[in-house]
């Protein structure tokens, strides 16, 4: 079967000639049939050659790989997105595993470095600080009345490089495309948002080229006062919308969340995405190790939102598993920037207070250094049988580290998850080196497998691609009012059950990243179904439910288009 054949029913347009060619979620280039060229006057605007999307679709994956590094595919696809949406995403999702570290993590890392030097077109929008009170007017914009999914950032946090401010905007163009991709959310529904307050870059502020608001970041009540406003018109235009925040400051992600996630559906990412893709590597990586989750000792590096998303999401999963509250709590030690997160570490913020340890039990702990906790007197004292890294700093694994963790654990779970690839806390390489080849090893970056004394590694790469689109999916299909714990838990268990190392204890941690799309259906319906158990959306069947999430999901196929009537 051609794959770029559709048989949905004919689109009826007004528009012709140019403006049909300019606007990317209509553009089909040179798959316009005779009788479209006819209908809408493109003869003479396009080549003779009538092509099919496969035929495009191969001449630009050859342009691709073609070029000589992944900025330069990054920014051809880029290109490729705002000149015809349809072939992007063809492309894109018929070679996935080769992509996605271009169009996302790592590649976009650079891109967000780079953002005003390779700016070309704009997408979705920036609002500064500027039009703080036309927000309803620009929002009311008809090109976006279908918008039904935005993802927002502020750029002070992006990956692991810091303030990039409006080249922020890199991350949620990024998203979205993994949205479309894996998730099946039509692109002509989604909106990237910037919110541009800003930025403490020096380099930015005093780049000529730097095409963002050049002021230093508001702050404090005047920020808050502009997410509110934004939230509210958000909540105004789309009242059904599904917001996703991603790449805010520890300072304001968390708090930011728990305002406003029982005001509409909204999720921050970073936070719970990260969570959820952690626990269900780890649960994978039990399969391995036969080691029961309530067994495991977990030490996370980096004391941030991330980090202790992660350790909520996981207590609970240990909850459910049988262990109290306290019990499961007492498993975790969180290495921030001042060592072992305790009673006694000053200026804690509020969501780090559950997984203090209390420092007067830690008595009898040898310590390097007297008076301070480092990650190595953690790993020393405790023998954490689960070792992740979310801090940005890379090299933050040392080979003493790991080192010490082997000596005790006969299968140590290491996950270095920090992006982009110049931030991960240790190369897999070194890690399987130091570990004699015995570490179970995630990662946030792709990393090739690796041969080691006869055997094969496979690092899965612990991306929350492999969760958001399916929790989206599931939002809108169902239309949930609100997006639960428990529905980022179920969607760790549905990645956890779908691993190749639930029935081969040598297999891959993760599926192949080519089976995203199954991957997002088979969470979506888990999730929507917790959605359902939990109050949050309609009384649905599960038969209901399957089709409501295939009735949402978009193919990147070609419609054919009728003229329409005066």
């Amino acid at each position: 079967m051609n794959s770029s054949v559709s048989h949905l029913n004919p689109i009826s347009l007004a528009i012709r000639g140019h403006v049909l060619l300019n606007e990317p979620l209509l553009n089909k280039s040179t798959a316009f049939t005779l009788e479209e060229r006819d209908a809408f006057g493109l003869h003479g605007l396009l080549p003779a050659q009538v092509e099919s999307l496969d035929d495009q679709v191969a001449r630009r994956l050859a342009c691709v790989r073609a070029m000589a590094s992944d900025l330069d595919r990054y920014v051809f696809l880029r290109q490729l997105q705002d000149t015809n949406e349809t072939l992007y995403f063809a492309l894109i999702t018929r070679h996935l595993e080769e992509l996605l570290p271009v169009i996302y993590t790592p590649t976009v890392g650079a891109a967000c470095q780079r953002y005003s030097r390779i700016f070309r077109r704009p997408r979705g929008l920036y609002l500064n600080w500027a039009i703080r009170d036309r927000l309803d007017e620009v929002l009311a914009d008809p090109y976006f009345d279908q918008v039904e999914c935005i993802v927002v950032t502020d750029g002070e946090r992006i990956l692991g490089l810091g303030d990039q401010g409006a080249g922020g905007m890199g991350i949620p163009i990024g998203k979205l495309a993994i949205y479309s991709a894996c998730g099946g959310i039509d692109p002509a529904t989604t909106l990237a948002i910037t919110l541009d307050l800003g930025t403490n870059n020096p380099e930015l502020l005093a780049d000529p080229m730097y095409i963002g608001w050049r002021h230093e970041r508001i702050r404090g009540e005047e920020y808050d006062r502009f997410i509110e406003a934004f939230v509210s018109a958000v909540n105004k235009r789309w009242p059904n919308v599904l917001l996703q925040w991603e790449d805010f400051h520890k300072n304001n992600a968390n708090r930011l969340l728990d305002r406003y996630r029982d005001r509409l559906c909204t999720f921050n990412d970073d936070i719970q995405g990260t969570a959820a893709v952690t626990t269900g590597t780890l649960l994978a990586a039990i399969n391995k190790t036969g080691v029961p989750l309530t067994e495991q000792r977990v030490a996370i590096l980096g004391g941030g939102s991330a980090g202790i998303g992660i350790a909520e999401l996981i207590k609970l999963a240990m909850v459910e598993q049988g262990l109290s509250e306290e019990e499961a709590r007492s498993r975790f030690y969180v290495v921030g920037r001042h060592g072992l997160v305790t009673d006694a570490t000053p200026n804690l913020d509020a969501f780090q207070l559950s997984f203090v340890q209390n420092r007067s039990k830690l008595g009898d702990w040898v310590l390097a250094e007297p008076g301070k906790i480092g990650l190595c007197d953690v790993i020393h004292n405790v023998h954490p049988t689960v070792l992740v890294g979310v801090s940005g700093q890379s090299g933050a694994f040392t080979e003493q580290a790991i080192r010490e963790m082997a000596k005790h654990v006969e299968r140590p779970i290491v996950f270095p998850l920090s992006n982009p690839t110049s931030c991960v806390e240790a190369l897999p390489v070194d890690i399987v080196r130091w570990t004699d080849g015995r570490a179970i090893i995630g990662t946030g970056s792709p990393f090739a497998s690796l041969e080691h004394e006869g055997r094969m590694h496979h690092f899965a790469q612990t991306n929350n691609s492999y969760i958001f689109p399916g929790v989206g999916l599931a939002a809108l299909a169902v239309k949930a009012r609100r997006i639960s714990d428990r529905m980022f838990l179920a969607s760790a268990e549905t990645l956890a059950s779908l691993s190749p190392a639930r029935n081969d204890a040598e297999g891959k941690l993760l599926p192949a990243l080519d089976q995203m799309r199954k991957v997002s259906f088979a969470i979506a319906v888990a999730v929507a179904k917790q959605a359902r158990d939990e109050g949050l959306t309609e009384s649905l069947t599960d038969d209901e439910i399957e089709s409501c999430i295939r009735a949402k999901m978009w193919e990147p196929v070609y419609r054919t288009y009728v003229r329409q009537a005066n």
